[in-house]
């Protein structure tokens, strides 16, 4: 009796996780159209999986943040590195700000009317007070109550202030890799309790879906290709704007088709994987050998980019909270979206590795705005769609930054690869063309 027990389980197991929630997605919302109100006597188990997932935020915040700040050491942080962390600032901001825009050109969710969670959010705060909040009066403080914006903040700081330390004390540098080897120590602990938080997702999402589409009617599932359509369209204006027609065009002053002609393979491997690291291998293959750029740039653009660009999950948290915010009737004023953007650009760095990023992201910026997680597990069922556009659109910043940063560093032939086709029409670009 246990071993076909455990065969049944390995087999279930050997499903990709991010399936199973897809397929307890669309069974709780079949459950729900056909037993209705019925469903919900399953809200418990919903409700615990958001408890847990609202349990990960703030140490999984801390552990990675650190452990992605070790490798930008001050050695790393010169002209290359000091271009290329700029540049992915830059661009992911962009991102957030594209995201927004669209959400509230299409205001997707507007019109729902969703019982199953209330805002807890008070009167907005002011811009002034957004800006003044990242620094926290007491850091211990603001761990304790859940204050992210001033947690990153501090996290940010105190993560930088070690590599000057490692790097100007040369007595201490083994004591301040050890402090780094605990939290990512913790930070792979975390990813543990992560994996197992998903794994329980699966019966999660089910009765979120289930008691949700049961209470509220089929509405809040057909309004989840409205979210794919805002994401589909923000993510299209970023790629064709901020790298096309901005990075490449106007900086970099090259050929955006060209540049797309280079990064074709990455791209593709990407939007196939939902995984910037998975892709890591093809994406250096495509700068080395297609778009020209220096070994001494990419090899540390790309692993940086991998690990800290998160331009697509930019623009799928920005619309996704704007959805949840339109779904309970309680659109964002101005400020409330200047503190979604902040938030979403300065956790970047840290979930981008984490399992589940875009779940975890989403969590912890819903938590920060004072909306109901409950939108998490509607979410989760389009995530496979949302998540490979939104890692194609990351790969393909890597590549942009890393262009970019080659061009600023003489570590780009422009008279080899994909720069000396002439592509639809572009003019050839030939050595010594700047």
């Amino acid at each position: 009796m246990i071993q076909p027990i455990r065969t049944l389980w390995s087999r279930y197991r050997s499903i990709p996780l991010i399936w199973r929630i897809f397929v307890a997605f669309v069974l709780g919302a079949g459950a729900g159209i056909a037993f209705g109100e019925q469903m919900a006597v399953v809200r418990p188990v919903g409700d615990l999986f958001l408890r847990l997932l609202n349990m990960l935020v703030i140490p999984i915040i801390v552990f990675t943040l650190l452990t992605g700040i070790r490798q930008l050491s001050p050695a790393k942080l010169g002209k290359i590195g000091g271009a290329t962390v700029g540049l992915y600032a830059l661009t992911t901001t962009l991102a957030g700000i594209i995201g927004l825009a669209v959400a509230n050109v299409l205001q997707p969710g507007r019109g729902l009317e969703f019982g199953g969670g209330e805002a807890q959010s008070q009167a907005p705060p002011s811009l002034l007070d957004v800006v003044l909040g990242i620094v926290p009066n007491n850091p211990v403080a603001a761990l304790a109550e859940g204050n992210l914006l001033a947690t990153v903040f501090f996290v940010i700081v105190f993560g930088i202030a070690l590599t000057y330390v490692r790097a100007q004390q040369d007595a201490l540098a083994e004591s301040v890799d050890s402090v780094f080897e605990a939290f990512e120590v913790g930070a792979e602990a975390m990813f543990v309790i992560v994996r197992g938080v998903l794994e329980f997702g699966v019966l999660g999402v089910f009765a979120l879906m289930a008691s949700g589409i049961g209470t509220e009617g089929i509405g809040l599932f057909s309004s989840l290709g409205e979210l794919v359509l805002a994401v589909t369209i923000a993510i299209v204006i970023h790629i064709g704007f901020t790298y096309l027609v901005f990075l490449m065009g106007v900086v970099a002053d090259v050929s955006p088709i060209a540049f797309l002609s280079g990064a074709r393979d990455a791209m593709v491997t990407a939007f196939a994987t939902r995984s910037s690291s998975g892709t890591l291998p093809v994406t250096m293959r495509n700068a080395d050998e297609d778009l020209q750029i220096a070994e001494r740039v990419y090899s540390f653009t790309l692993p940086v980019g991998a690990t800290a660009n998160m331009d697509g999950a930019a623009i799928r948290q920005a619309i996704t909270v704007m959805f949840a915010a339109n779904v309970v009737g309680q659109p964002l004023v101005l400020t409330e979206q200047v503190f979604v953007l902040i938030v979403a650009v300065l956790i970047s760095i840290g979930t981008a590795g984490v399992p589940g990023a875009g779940i975890v992201m989403l969590t912890v910026i819903l938590t920060q705005v004072g909306l109901p997680l409950e939108v998490v597990g509607f979410v989760a069922g389009v995530d496979p769609i949302l998540g490979r556009i939104a890692t194609m659109n990351n790969v393909t910043g890597d590549l942009a930054v890393s262009t970019v940063v080659g061009k600023w560093n003489d570590g780009l032939d422009l008279g080899e690869g994909v720069w000396s086709r002439n592509l639809s029409g572009v003019a050839e670009f030939v050595p010594g063309d700047d």
